[in-house]
């Protein structure tokens, strides 16, 4: 595929995420993907910060691959939710999804979506950026349609929504960047890239 690239540097996608590949695609950077094996669960420590969280669980999986192919740029990202003071994780089947989306119905929440960018088994850039979004008080009708057009492709989202897709219906307002949301915070990813020579400056 076509790209703006750099001086020959390779750099691999340590996510499997759908959204994430297609950020990068769209913006004509080249990349190869690796799925980081991480245990996920020995991060979320009680009590701790989700915006940190989203930063750390994004430097395991940079770190993860980055110790198996030293000589390319990894990019290790990830995504938190914050709802009503609590960490909010995947939801296990359509019927929790439907339970929290009730739930979060007319009231708001935060996404932190983390980024890091290792090389030589080392992190040498890290980031977050943080999305509030506004959840509208929608009809359970709109709810059941909902779930039943996305089905079990919501459970690879935090929210159990995908803004790119149906799930935009779902709110009333975001403060925040849109490529936030989606689980990169793109603009500063693409500026770590061009200064580690990745894509062109």
């Amino acid at each position: 595929m076509s790209g703006l690239v750099g001086n020959g540097e390779r750099l691999i996608l340590a996510s499997k995420s759908a959204a994430r590949q297609a950020m990068l695609r769209d913006a004509g950077v080249l990349f190869s993907v690796q799925v980081a094996d991480v245990d996920e669960d020995a991060l979320k420590r009680p009590g701790v910060d989700a915006a940190a969280l989203a930063v750390e669980l994004a430097q395991a999986k940079a770190l993860a691959v980055s110790r198996h192919d030293a000589e390319a740029w990894v990019l290790g990202a990830d995504q938190t939710l914050v709802f009503d003071g609590g960490l909010i994780s995947k939801a296990p089947d359509l019927d929790a999804a439907r339970v929290r989306l009730s739930v979060m119905r007319g009231r708001p929440h935060a996404l932190h979506s983390g980024a890091a960018l290792a090389r030589n088994g080392q992190i040498v850039w890290s980031g977050v950026d943080t999305a509030t979004m506004e959840v509208r008080d929608f009809s359970d009708a709109f709810l059941d349609g909902y779930l039943a057009a996305e089905g079990e492709a919501l459970l690879s989202c935090v929210g159990s929504y995908r803004l790119e897709g149906l799930g935009s219906q779902l709110f009333d307002r975001i403060d925040g960047d849109y490529f936030t949301v989606l689980g990169l915070p793109l603009w500063p990813v693409l500026a770590e890239l061009r200064r580690a020579g990745v894509i062109a400056a």
